[in-house]
């Protein structure tokens, strides 16, 4: 089945936003973690934290509303909702290693069977650094990847990370257009698959070893 860059980030946001609870303060990573904001229930009292120093980001500005001083981590202009506080770096950080924040949500090169994540770099490639990855994955009390299933050099999902990590056994969920995967003690748990996928689909395209219930979800929606 292909989809389009556009649904796939849809898909993988609008479910993990179905993980967020009333009342969390959540930490979304630059790039596709960022859409996630755009699929939380305005009923629903979720603070959004940006790294670089703003609690209360909302969904993603009309053109006309752009404000080009108040953007997320990766630069991009974003909203804010009422009670949204600005703050320094060090203040930011403070929350995220104090283990004040209740979720963060972060793409991924690699994710494998243990929980063990990569997302930072690439070994001869150049890059600024690893920024607040490392910060957030041991901070937060859950880590959610969210990630397009396969990357343009194949699988992500594996047995053993072979990048650099940046941190290991600490991701609880990852989410792809095709699935959701739980890291359990026993091992890494097939929880939903996309309905326009087959089982085949998944588990063809993922190295980790797979425990499989007899009735499997479909994805939420």
């Amino acid at each position: 089945m292909e989809l389009s860059k556009e649904q796939i980030r849809e898909i993988i946001a609008r479910r993990v936003a179905k993980e967020l609870h009333e009342g969390d303060y959540v930490t979304l990573g630059i790039g596709l973690p960022t859409e996630v904001a755009n699929y939380i229930p305005q009923s629903m009292h979720v603070m959004i934290q940006s790294e670089n120093g703003v609690i209360g980001v909302g969904p993603k500005p009309a053109p006309e509303n752009i404000n080009p001083k108040i953007t997320n981590a990766g630069g991009i202009p974003v909203t804010t909702k009422q009670g949204a506080v600005f703050f320094d770096s060090m203040t930011s950080f403070t929350m995220i290693r104090g283990g004040h924040i209740d979720a963060t949500v972060l793409g991924a090169l690699q994710v494998d069977q243990e929980g063990n994540i990569a997302n930072w770099m690439v070994p001869g490639v150049m890059v600024p650094g690893m920024g607040g990855a490392m910060d957030l994955v041991v901070g937060a009390k859950k880590v959610i990847v969210a990630m397009e299933h396969l990357s343009k050099n194949g699988v992500k999902i594996l047995k053993k990370c072979t990048l650099p990590l940046t941190a290991a056994h600490e991701v609880d969920l990852i989410v792809t257009e095709r699935c959701v995967l739980r890291v359990t003690e026993d091992g890494l748990v097939l929880e939903e698959i996309n309905p326009l996928f087959s089982l085949e689909d998944i588990t063809s395209t993922i190295e980790a070893d797979l425990i499989i219930p007899e009735h499997l979800q479909n994805i939420a929606a």
